[in-house]
């Protein structure tokens, strides 16, 4: 995987987007204080580059009726039957994140349902029938999301007063 090196201003742009995908070009390039067209050859570059992978909605779980969300570990009979596995769990449309793991476990699931007789079936009925899935393993069900948000780990605050100081 690729490391890409970033300036300021992708560094900018990319912590405007995180907070609001849909922020006007214009005023991304107001607040960066470069011209609409900057930006949005910066915007093409990342997405090309795949630093950016896209916009999204977020919609809310509760709203539509799904209450439950749990975090499952699914041990494997053997790591052959990985690819074979995530193709099936893509199909099941309750999981919203499959991760890679170390350990035990060699993935992670948070899934949505809408109460617990609903994720009960999704793991019995959609999981537990993959073949190579071995076992699951609820780790939690979680009470509410407290918050949910984009990386922003970009020093930019801290790069322009260093910058400043750098100046004078």
């Amino acid at each position: 995987m690729a490391y890409h090196q970033l300036d300021k201003l992708d560094k900018k742009i990319l912590e405007l987007v995180s907070h609001n995908a849909r922020v006007p070009y214009l005023e991304v390039a107001r607040e960066c204080n470069v011209s609409g067209a900057a930006i949005h050859q910066r915007m093409q570059k990342l997405m090309n580059l795949g630093v950016i992978k896209g916009s999204e909605f977020v919609i809310d779980t509760y709203k539509i009726g799904y209450q439950t969300c749990a975090f499952i570990g699914i041990v494997l009979k053997d790591l052959s039957y990985f690819n074979d596995v995530v193709e099936k769990i893509k199909n099941i449309p309750e999981v919203v994140e499959c991760h890679y793991a170390i350990g035990k476990y060699a993935m992670f699931l948070k899934i949505y349902a809408k109460d617990n007789r609903h994720l009960l079936h999704i793991i019995l009925e959609k999981l537990g029938t993959i073949e190579g899935v071995l076992t699951t393993e609820t780790f939690q069900v979680s009470l509410d999301e407290i918050f949910k948000r984009q990386i922003t780990v970009f020093d930019t605050v801290e790069e322009e007063e260093s910058d400043k100081k750098e100046d004078k």
